[in-house]
């Protein structure tokens, strides 16, 4: 009995044991990937921030700068001596937070054109501000504090690409330049903010994105700019005070960023801990890569909070699994020892004892049904039992009666078998027949549509060829009318009753019109004589099957060239009569009798011998007769004679 309470165990602790947590592990991984999903999101939204802070640092230093070239006081400042207007342009620049300014004459401005792109630029009228690499001697000119500022040592990095430089000493510059057209003068103002240790830049961009960095619940964000792979510019701490300036890039963000110039949106490990991460690719005034702007937050509290969650659920799981098992385990008690009663009855069953009993099972409900059901079910088996010991004796002597019977059942089984196997495949055809009939209604109309197109696109012109379209019409309409025919030829009426009062006239010529084809090929003459004649009570499909049967079989015995008759006409009995006659060799006399069996047929390997023993089955069930004999003159007539309606119809 330890297998039947095995099985209710583990039907009771399935769902529990096995289900649940595989359910709780596919939520939480779909959520933990939904949950880095707005991460990433959330990255990219703050690295399209400082992007446009960036870009809007750019435009202000440009438009800044196209301001102190139009205005009027710069006009008269270009007019005084050279140390006023140097003085003027100091000023000037500690006004706009400039690390350089100075003016160009047009001469001098066309020399730094030819090195520096956004200087040509303002050269050529139109003034901007790029993104500039400067060389520390190229600083040094401008200014020697700014090449001693720009100055970075390299701390080396793990996972960066190895590197012999000990100090970053170019500088990454917003270059700005304006163009001077004013009272005669005419030159370029150029000027620029440098980045190398702009911590004010940096913190400000991070204001922006992290506004709430540091608080319960929020990001830790820190933001980062490169020049090259060398932080120059970071509030990422290296130690508790000191930032992490000189430090450098992984090689594998380096040569997806600057490498491949793609956004870097992921997790990725930053100085000291993993940071969910936003790289983007600066490009220089000539279009080369040279540095990445990145914005991140930690990702530690995250990681935490799903761990958190996760451990929440495995707790919530773990005590619902102590709550319910109890339960589960004494609502299974109480169908054990029932169940085992049932086993231990059914084994001494098994093995002979008819008197075994189940007995009170002190349980309600289903259970106690079954045990009471199961007594009284093998009272019954007991009781049988004993019947048919004595049944056995009178049944041995009815063996051979039986299987005498049972011969001759099974031969008409087996007849009426095949009957219906040949009528499956007759109602084949006929599905088949309807759908070539109604494949070729769409090529017909396409011709018949075109048809009209050359007529209407001809005109007059289409007189030459009036004959021919006159025939194709002509030949259409016999295809339309054909199709029509096979239709309803191949309608399905063997399980209903579709009888109505027709004139035989038409459905016999539209059955010509079907066989009209073996006709021409077998090159057989058609004599038609119809008389007016009552209407009669058939379903058309079913009279069409016989028709076309008859006449099918008349061209097949005939051959090649004969004469056919169709005679239609009132019967003295009263109702029509419908003879069919052709000038073949017509029936042995010896098989007149047989024609109308199932299976008989003179086309060995041909026919199906079905055809004239279906055609009768039709016009009798439509209450008529079907004969056939032979003519005196030559070939067979099958004569069809169908009664009028009843008045009361």
């Amino acid at each position: 009995m330890t297998s039947v309470r095995l099985r209710l165990l583990i039907l009771a602790l399935a769902p529990l044991i096995v289900l649940m947590p595989l359910l709780l592990l596919i939520g939480m991984t779909r959520w933990t990937a939904d949950y880095d999903k707005v991460l990433i999101a959330n990255v990219e939204s703050d690295l399209k921030i400082a992007s446009q802070y960036l870009s809007r640092l750019l435009d202000k230093t440009g438009n800044e700068l196209n301001a102190v070239t139009e205005s009027v006081e710069f006009n008269a400042w270009l007019e005084r001596p050279d140390a006023d207007l140097a003085a003027y342009l100091k000023d000037t620049r500690a006004r706009l937070g400039l690390n350089f300014l100075y003016y160009l004459p047009v001469e001098q401005a066309e020399v730094a054109g030819a090195v520096w792109p956004v200087i040509a630029q303002a050269a050529s009228g139109q003034g901007g501000a790029q993104i500039d690499i400067m060389a520390s001697d190229t600083l040094a000119a401008l200014s020697p504090e700014l090449a001693s500022v720009a100055q970075i040592p390299l701390i080396a990095t793990p996972a960066a690409v190895p590197t012999t430089r000990a100090v970053e000493d170019r500088g990454m510059v917003i270059h700005a330049a304006s163009p001077v057209m004013l009272n005669g003068h005419q030159g370029v103002l150029v000027g620029g903010i440098l980045l190398n240790r702009n911590l004010g830049f940096i913190d400000t961009i991070n204001d922006l994105v992290y506004a709430q960095a540091g608080a319960v619940g929020e990001r830790q964000g820190t933001a980062t700019l490169f020049l090259d792979d060398v932080r120059i510019s970071t509030n990422v701490r290296l130690f508790e005070d000191v930032r992490a300036l000189g430090t450098r890039v992984s090689a594998e963000v380096r040569a997806g960023v600057l490498g491949a110039g793609r956004t870097w949106l992921d997790r990725a490990f930053v100085v000291n801990d993993w940071y969910i991460s936003g790289y983007l690719p600066i490009t220089d005034s000539f279009g080369d890569r040279v540095g990445m702007l990145y914005v991140g937050f930690l990702e530690a509290p995250f990681n935490l909070a799903k761990r958190e969650a996760f451990w929440w659920m495995l707790a919530a799981f773990v005590a619902v699994l102590i709550l319910s098992a109890p339960v589960f385990l004494w609502m299974a008690r109480g169908i054990f020892a029932p169940l085992e009663r049932m086993t231990q009855v059914m084994s001494r069953v098994g093995q002979g004892d008819l008197t075994a009993r189940i007995g009170p099972v002190g349980a309600r409900g289903e259970i106690g049904a079954v045990a009471q059901h199961l007594d009284g079910l093998l009272e019954q088996v007991q009781d049988r039992d004993q019947r048919l010991r004595a049944w056995n004796e009178e049944l041995n002597q009815r063996v051979e009666q039986r299987t005498a019977e049972l011969r001759e059942a099974n031969a008409k089984l087996e007849q009426t078998f095949r009957q219906l196997v040949m009528s499956e495949k007759l109602a084949s055809i006929g599905e088949i027949t309807a759908g070539v009939a109604h494949e070729i209604n769409n090529p017909v109309a396409v011709i018949l549509g075109n048809v009209d197109v050359i007529r209407q696109t001809l005109g007059d012109g289409a007189a030459p060829v009036q004959t021919e379209l006159a025939l194709i019409d002509k030949q259409v309409s016999r295809i339309e009318a054909i199709v029509g025919k096979l239709l309803k030829f191949a309608g399905p009426s063997e399980f209903a009753d579709h009888q109505h009062e027709i004139d035989l006239a038409p459905v016999v010529q539209d059955c010509l019109v079907l066989v009209d084809h073996l006709i021409t090929q077998h090159h057989i003459a058609v004599t038609c004589r119809f008389e007016p004649v009552p209407l009669v009570r058939v379903d058309t499909g079913e009279v069409q099957q016989v028709i076309v049967n008859l006449v099918v079989n008349a061209v097949q015995a005939m051959g090649d060239g004969g004469r056919l008759d169709l005679e239609l006409a009132p019967d003295p009995r009263g109702g029509v009569a419908l003879c069919v006659r052709d000038s073949g060799p017509g029936v042995p006399e010896a098989q007149l009798g047989s024609v109308f069996d199932p299976f008989f047929t003179t086309k060995r390997g041909e026919g199906t011998g079905l055809g004239l023993s279906i055609s009768q089955t039709l016009i009798q069930r439509a209450g008529g007769l079907i004969s056939v004999r032979n003519c005196d003159d030559g070939g067979a007539e099958f004569r069809v004679w169908l009664p009028e309606p009843d008045p009361v119809d």
